[in-house]
């Protein structure tokens, strides 16, 4: 998934061996239907309008992707895709330019879904499920740990984790919150157990337009270095921790570590 990913899984080598490599397989389909650079991708031949098809998983996925564009009050949008593109000119102009072409044409207001279809009310209007995916997977990856009822495991994808049981000897496990300001170190940790975690930040990766920084969080507001929300899924997780990046103030309903 383009970044790095850990399994810990506590259990007798033969059941983690087949566990780890039904979670690899699972990982790599996820990856493969949803991949915005795939132009062969299920996702992007959405956006070409190739297909309007969806079946129950990708039907499931963009309800869920709807339902938190309502409850994050607009701030996590799956059709921010639309002006990534923007990004990838190398003047301001252009990029002010690209801008204010496309964005009439965000907001998951802009597609609908009908039985099982999807229909766009314009040809500009893209998708992106980018870390939805891939805490999607984290969660996917959940229910192979459960159902070789292994009791002990630690999911990261990338930042994205879940914590499930605690570890062998009974402790919880100690999860560190990277410092913005110095990413090689930590400085917070969190003692947690059968919940999922995910950081949201806006030093991992960003453009730079004429010596000019933009983070790769679209529109967020750049006073939050960084979103760590504590959610019983991962999907959620990922979703309030987006949110929260672009709005630190927002009501989220769980528990949040903030860093400015």
């Amino acid at each position: 998934m383009s970044t790095e990913c850990e399994l810990r899984l506590y259990a007798p080598k033969p059941k983690a061996d087949e566990c780890a490599k039904a979670i690899l397989k699972e990982v790599k389909r996820i990856e493969k239907r949803y991949n915005y650079y795939d132009p062969t991708s299920l996702l992007s031949r959405i956006n070409a309008r190739q297909t309007a098809d969806l079946d129950p998983e990708t039907k499931y996925l963009l309800q869920r992707a709807r339902e938190f564009y309502d409850k994050t009050e607009k701030l996590f949008d799956i059709t921010i895709a639309t002006i990534k593109e923007c990004y990838r000119h190398k003047s301001l102009d252009e990029l002010h330019d690209c801008l204010r072409r496309l964005t009439p044409y965000l907001g998951c207001e802009r597609f609908s879904i009908k039985k099982n279809k999807i229909f766009f009310d314009n040809p500009f209007t893209k998708i992106d499920l980018g870390g939805f995916a891939k805490e999607y997977a984290v969660d996917r990856a959940l229910l192979e740990v459960k159902k070789r009822k292994i009791k002990s495991a630690l999911i990261n994808f990338g930042g994205d984790l879940y914590l499930h049981g605690k570890k062998p000897d009974g402790s919880p496990y100690r999860i560190g919150v990277k410092d913005p300001k110095n990413p090689d170190r930590f400085i917070r940790y969190l003692e947690l157990h059968d919940c999922a975690v995910a950081t949201s930040a806006h030093y991992e990766r960003g453009y730079e337009i004429e010596k000019e920084r933009f983070s790769h969080i679209l529109k967020g507001d750049i006073t939050l270095a960084s979103a760590t929300v504590i959610a019983p899924k991962c999907l959620e997780a990922g979703v309030w921790a987006t949110a929260s990046t672009l709005r630190p103030c927002i009501d989220a309903p769980y528990r949040r570590v903030l860093i400015y």
